[in-house]
């Protein structure tokens, strides 16, 4: 029925999407997700296609560490302002802004380059982009909850999503035909031009308001205790043991007191639920290109078409989690990734067929999102209230941290055993992941009409 405003309910939800903070993440979404790809895999496959060999490149994967432990330098994000900038924009778009000038710098330095003769270059450029498009994510990260009541969070979710996989699309498949079309030099010069987008949001939206940090720490019991105890001493030595117990020590005393010593298992579990996934990325597409498919047929298959098939997986697994709950499904990912990334092996041993290439990234593709769309709620349901963000960014930053260490020795995996065995071998570090899906299953999730079991009672 209308409502007062005349509307129908459904005219009134839809609006929400054409709120100026809602429309500025599907900008922010594009800047987030653009520079990702552009250190991976379409970095990897202009290192193969310029002739550089795997062994190298494998190593190259270690770039994304800088996403996992991202959490170290979030802190100096959130409190630290930066000469002029903060003054001028805020602490968030300051940042932000920050991370994105690197981005365009970073870029531009590799358009610069020559990776067979320039390849240490090559890394310490790309280096700085993953670092700026880092310290970007961090700082998307709390404009978003900063800037609109919690209402409108899943809209502004949603639309950055939308607009992160329109970068993914621009770095992948658009950087590939560009690179076909004329050069990578002018591919990545295109890519850093792009970065403006970001940057001219940024300058459009204002600063949101934010509680000071010394309010927030003051609401913490254990901060106040440490305060009482530590009068006297040093001001710089407080206000550094305040942040230190309200940032770092809280979240993980709340964690391992909901779960006890099961916490140690959760976050073994955390650790390696995707390792096969991302132990095997560095080396498919070198893989590609080795077996002869050219540029324009890797970017519509794998950039376009395996972008799409990720967002039908990741939509599969969230109906399938409303069904039938979030254990069952997280046992249904971590077996779909082991056998999907078999069919990489496959791939390798039949040589350049066009109907195979694309019969394993439908596999994996939906697989990744499916798994993706159930780990995604299961971390969620693990955190706390009082500490979801510090809680949530420790969580994403272990699930990625074992499985692109690993990631690595691809090369040299590759180079002593070939493409084929490399890709068995991936798919055998999913199987630990199966069985321990199984436990957390049995355990821990709460099912449909049942009650949850904790995880440090027999």
């Amino acid at each position: 029925m209308p409502t007062s405003s005349g509307q129908h309910p459904w005219v009134d939800a839809l609006r929400v999407y054409l709120r100026l903070p809602v429309l500025a993440m599907l900008f922010l979404g594009f800047s987030a997700g653009l520079p990702f790809l552009l250190v991976f895999s379409t970095l990897t496959t202009w290192l193969r296609t310029s002739g550089v060999e795997v062994a190298a490149i494998g190593f190259f994967s270690w770039i994304g560490l800088l996403y996992s432990i991202k959490f170290f330098w979030a802190p100096v994000v959130d409190a630290f302002r930066l000469p002029l900038l903060t003054r001028l924009l805020g602490q968030r778009r300051s940042w932000m802004l920050a991370g994105q000038a690197l981005i365009m710098g970073g870029l531009l330095g590799l358009s610069s380059l020559d990776p067979a003769s320039q390849l240490g270059a090559v890394a310490l450029f790309a280096l700085m982009v993953a670092f700026g498009s880092a310290t970007q994510d961090i700082a998307i990260d709390a404009f978003r909850i900063e800037s609109a009541e919690d209402e409108v969070q899943a809209a502004m979710a949603s639309t950055y999503i939308i607009g992160y996989r329109g970068g993914l699309i621009m770095a992948g498949a658009g950087a590939l035909y560009l690179a076909s079309a004329f050069s990578w030099q002018v591919s990545y010069q295109c890519m850093a031009a792009l970065t403006a987008v970001g940057m001219i949001t940024v300058l459009l939206r204002p600063e949101p308001p934010r509680q000071p940090l010394a309010s927030r720490l003051a609401k913490e019991p254990r901060v106040r205790a440490f305060l009482r105890a530590s009068r006297g001493r040093p001001a710089w030595v407080r206000r550094t043991g305040a942040w230190l117990i309200g940032s770092v020590v809280c979240p993980f005393l709340d964690f391992f007191g909901r779960f006890g010593l099961g916490a140690l298992g959760l976050l073994l579990f955390i650790g390696i639920y995707r390792i096969s996934d991302l132990a095997m990325a560095s080396m498919a597409y070198p893989l590609y290109v080795d077996l002869g498919f050219s540029l324009d047929t890797i970017a519509t298959v794998t950039k376009v078409f395996g972008v799409i098939m990720s967002l039908l997986g990741g939509l599969v697994g969230g109906v399938l989690v409303v069904r039938y709950g979030i254990g069952r499904i997280l046992v249904l990912g971590a077996t779909a990734t082991v056998l999907t990334n078999l069919m990489f092996a496959w791939l390798a041993l039949s040589g350049a067929q066009h109907s195979l290439l694309v019969l394993t990234i439908v596999g994996d593709n939906l697989s990744n999102g499916l798994a993706s769309a159930v780990f995604i709620a299961f971390l969620s349901s693990l955190t706390s209230r009082a500490y979801t963000a510090t809680q949530y960014a420790l969580f994403s930053s272990l699930m990625t941290l074992p499985g692109k260490f690993l990631s690595g020795f691809g090369g040299l995996v590759v180079e002593g055993m070939g493409y084929p065995s490399f890709f068995v071998l991936a798919s055998a570090l999913g199987v630990p992941a199966i069985l321990m899906a199984l436990w957390v299953w049995r355990h821990h999730v709460r099912e449909p009409g049942k009650h949850p079991v904790s995880l440090d009672k027999p």
